[in-house]
């Protein structure tokens, strides 16, 4: 796979991630909860991706249990970063959590520093300091304030943070000899698991998938446990964990789109500045990551 189709994948892991705030309010707005919201988003995200490596079986490989363990293990990493992204969102305001999840920027490149020993290139740590810049502008935070905020709630949205940047860190590194049909399944079939361990599953038998859960169960489980984990399973391991963090922060440029599209959310001068200078910032570290003739780990 080449480098650039690679990044594209990232950048498209990352962009569907941006479009769980909408569904995730119009689900609040009805009164699901984060249990029900999460719990409901990995098990047919599983469900789905069991049904395609089935269909994929030739590229199957035998595996050890400890490397199935590890991947399931890994994708705990995806939903408990779904559980703390969603509370957060249910007691602050839902431009203060995106800012606190995108703290993942710099904690994606403290991983690679310190388990890879991989010290960020100045293009990286330019466009770290652009991307935290834009994130503030985007999220309108300068006018928001942080005054009054529930303490769980800013401190549930910042371990998101550390959370997902695991996961992107780890969608690079662990098992990359296994394809990505049948990785991406045991990792999403972790993020299930650890979110039935802290919600249990009632959805199944409450009535509430039929009530009307199953409109944002199925979107959600598109666009946050699919797309994102094909791609980055794909995708990261031919890139530097740094890069991928960088690619990822399209998220809240599409956050913002579609709050402003869907949601119909005023979105002022200084929100679009914020999100212009988020993807100025992707462009320019990848442009001058790929003009350094920076090499990226292949996989087999």
């Amino acid at each position: 796979m080449k480098r650039s189709v690679a990044a594209l994948l990232v950048l498209l892991g990352g962009a569907s991630y941006g479009l769980l705030g909408t569904f995730v309010n119009f689900g609040y707005g009805e009164g699901y909860t984060v249990g029900e919201m999460t719990g409901s988003q990995m098990f047919f995200g599983a469900l789905f991706l069991w049904v395609v490596a089935l269909f994929n079986r030739r590229t199957w490989k035998k595996m050890r249990i400890k490397t199935v363990l590890l991947l399931v293990s890994a994708g705990s990493l995806n939903g408990l970063t779904g559980v703390l992204y969603y509370s957060s969102m249910q007691t602050v305001p839902a431009s203060i959590a995106i800012v606190l999840l995108f703290q993942f920027a710099w904690v994606g490149m403290l991983y690679a520093w310190l388990f890879d020993g991989l010290k960020p290139t100045k293009p990286m740590l330019v466009s770290l300091v652009l991307i935290l810049v834009g994130t503030f502008f985007a999220a309108d935070v300068f006018t928001g304030g942080f005054e009054g905020l529930s303490p769980w709630g800013v401190l549930s949205g910042f371990l998101s943070a550390f959370t997902f940047a695991g996961f992107i860190y780890v969608s690079g590194r662990l098992a990359t000899e296994v394809t990505p049909w049948l990785r991406s399944p045991l990792m999403v079939s972790g993020a299930a698991l650890a979110i039935f361990v802290l919600f249990p599953p009632s959805f199944f038998t409450s009535g509430a998938l039929v009530e009307g859960l199953w409109k944002y169960t199925f979107p959600l489980a598109l666009f946050g446990a699919v797309v994102p984990t094909v791609c980055f399973t794909m995708g990261a391991p031919r890139l530097k964990s740094g890069v991928a963090t960088i690619l990822s922060s399209i998220e809240l440029p599409v956050a913002v789109v579609m709050a402003y599209l869907v949601l119909k959310e005023t979105v002022h001068f200084w929100r679009w500045f914020g999100v212009l200078l988020i993807l100025f910032a992707i462009a320019y570290g990848e442009l001058r990551e790929k003009k350094a003739g920076s090499t990226e780990p292949q996989s087999k």
